[in-house]
Formats: structure tokens, C-alpha cells, sequence
């Protein structure tokens, strides 16, 4: 059984309608004309659907759901990354864990880029020929070098001298002035292994600032616009 014409709500052969009245019922209940006057003041959109409005609605409340989730779960990956250094911190006893080879001065041990991993235990005795990473007062940068003569007292003190691999002479022209040795408390760490060329990317970010703030750019938009899987 059709209607006719269609969208009237006459049943074929029941009755007849008028062409205004099958026209009115064959528009969708939420279309209404729009007032002359309403449309001379610029009020446009007035005739959309409700339905229309609601699903717009629902869009931005989602979308503002999803930004909300993703910064929390950015900064859920933050503190995971600090806890985690903390923990290295703690499971290592070095204040630095993990850092990157700067300079070509140990090759062929080490070279530019490397990336090493340190422990830093009070326990150890320093031994000549491990390689240490030490602090010199008045450089902000630590440095990576070879232990080549250890000095013991006899109340139990440790001095030690170090030297690059590739470097003509020891270490104490990079000493403090008036400094011939260093001592245990200068240590950040011993290396126990390493990856080649792993921290390259740390090198660049240096070298280049801009490369990094991009980097970061784009890790956090990635982090903060990837949908919910």
C-alpha cells in the first residue's frame, strides 16, 4: 500500500488532500519557514534541523574529551620518563646514569655520539685504566676520560690523574687552577657499556636548538592529536 503523493498522509483510494496541505505534511517536522523579518536582521541558520545542532554538540564535547585525555596521558609519559631516571638514579648511585660522549678525545674506545651507562657505587675503589666521568669545577659539562695513575694514602684517600685516550697529554690543564688530582666526590660515574652513535640525536638538539624545539613540537602535537585506538 503507497501513498499518494508521496509523504501524504492519505492512504491511496481513502481520500484526497490538497496540493498545500500534502506539501506541509511532506516537509520534515523540524523545518519551519523562516520569518521575513528574522531573515532581514541577518539571523541565517535559524531553520537548521535540532537534530543538526545536537550532533555539533556532541562533536565538540567529544572533542574536548579527547584533548582532555591526551594531555593527561602526555603528562602521564612525562612523569613515567622521571620516574624511571629517578629509579636509574637510585639503582645506579650516579647522579648522571646515562650520558652522551661529547668529544672525540677517548676514541677509538669511545667516540662522538656514544652513549654510555654508568654506575657510580661508594664501595668501588677507583683502579687505574677504568674509564670515569668527573666533574672539574668551573665546566658545566662533565668529561669522560681514562684513570691512568691512582694515588692511596695511608688514611685511605684516593687521588687519582686522568687522559683522554686520543690526547697527547694527561688531564691536568682541564683541572681547576692549582689542581693536580681528583678525588672520589669529583666521580659522577664509571662506565660499564655502552651504545655507538646512540646519542647523536642529543648531540644535534645541542648543536642546533631549533631542531630540538621542532622535535618536541611534534612529539607533543603527535602525543596530543592521536585518537584513541
Amino acid at each position: 500500500m503507497v501513498t499518494w503523493p508521496p509523504g501524504c498522509g492519505l492512504v491511496g483510494g481513502a481520500g484526497r488532500c490538497s496540493a498545500a496541505e500534502c506539501d506541509r505534511q511532506s516537509r520534515p517536522a523540524a523545518w519551519a519557514p523562516r520569518d521575513p523579518a528574522m531573515v532581514r536582521a541577518g539571523a541565517v541558520g535559524t531553520h537548521l534541523p535540532t537534530s543538526s545542532l545536537d550532533i555539533f554538540g556532541d562533536l565538540r564535547k567529544m572533542n574536548k574529551r579527547q584533548l582532555y585525555y591526551q594531555v593527561l596521558n602526555f603528562a602521564m609519559i612525562v612523569s613515567s620518563a622521571l620516574m624511571i631516571w629517578k629509579g636509574l638514579i637510585v639503582l645506579t648511585g650516579s647522579e648522571s646514569p646515562i650520558v652522551v660522549v661529547l668529544s672525540g678525545s677517548m676514541e677509538p674506545a669511545f667516540h662522538r655520539g656514544d652513549l654510555l651507562f654508568l654506575t657510580n657505587f661508594r664501595e668501588d675503589p677507583i683502579r687505574a685504566g677504568e674509564i670515569v666521568v668527573f666533574k672539574v669545577e668551573g665546566r658545566d659539562i662533565p668529561i669522560v676520560h681514562r684513570v691512568i695513575k691512582v694515588h692511596e694514602k695511608d688514611n685511605g684517600d684516593i687521588k687519582f690523574l686522568t687522559k683522554g685516550d686520543n690526547n697527547e697529554v694527561d688531564d691536568r690543564g682541564l683541572y681547576k687552577e692549582g689542581q693536580n688530582w681528583l678525588e672520589k666526590k669529583d666521580v659522577v660515574g664509571r662506565a660499564r657499556g655502552f651504545l655507538p652513535y646512540v646519542g647523536m640525536v642529543t648531540i644535534i638538539m645541542n648543536d642546533y636548538p631549533k631542531f630540538k624545539y621542532a622535535l618536541l613540537a611534534v612529539m607533543g602535537a603527535y602525543v596530543l592529536l592521536k585518537r584513541e585506538s
